[in-house]
């Protein structure tokens, strides 16, 4: 199950944050993987999108791991993939990850049931990560990967980190039973008594 939308669509968000639902179902709070380096421009999405989460996100309302602050790079995705299993049992992973691709395909972002595998894009053989992925495709694939993700402009990363930090943001939100009306309506039903 893939779904493909383009960061300059206006409904992109959206479609990112449907697919996750129709992907993940009725599940545990997921658990949000950023992955990437601030090393390098195009690889930088990762950690740009779970800065930008962070932020958009109440306290407690999920763990996301991967911020410019605290990067995970591809090299520790082996091991990430064991502490989210030990740390979060039972809770479904989200990976985020930047990827390189044809030039026509520049700006797409893809949504995928099952693991991504960090550095593939590079010719690298790491472990894989998550129960869904979320993938931008931020350079153009070609014999040295590291020079396309030199060459990439920094706004196309930052504005499809938005899109995909609003989408999960939206989607997390939705299922947190904070926001649910239940406990607001406790708060009004204590205010009338």
């Amino acid at each position: 199950m893939n779904f493909t939308f383009h960061y300059y669509n206006a409904l992109a968000g959206t479609g990112i944050m449907m697919a996750l639902s129709r992907i993940l179902g009725e599940t545990e709070k997921p658990v949000i993987a950023c992955i990437g380096s601030d090393l390098l421009i195009g690889d930088s999405f990762g950690p740009v999108t779970g800065t930008l989460l962070q932020k958009k996100l109440p306290r407690g309302a999920a763990f996301v791991y991967g911020t410019l602050a605290r990067p995970v790079t591809a090299k520790e995705a082996r091991t990430l993939s064991g502490f989210l299993k030990t740390t979060h049992p039972g809770s479904p992973v989200i990976a985020v990850d930047a990827a390189v691709g044809e030039e026509s395909d520049l700006g797409l972002i893809k949504v995928a049931k099952g693991p991504l595998r960090p550095g593939s894009g590079a010719n690298k053989r790491l472990g894989r990560v998550g129960d869904a992925s979320v993938l931008a495709i931020v350079a153009r694939k070609g014999p040295l990967v590291c020079t396309g993700l030199h060459l990439t402009r920094l706004n196309v990363v930052y504005a499809m980190a938005e899109a995909v930090s609003d989408a999960l943001a939206a989607y997390l939100l939705q299922e947190t039973p904070a926001t649910k009306n239940t406990s607001l309506l406790s708060y009004r039903r204590a205010d009338c008594v």
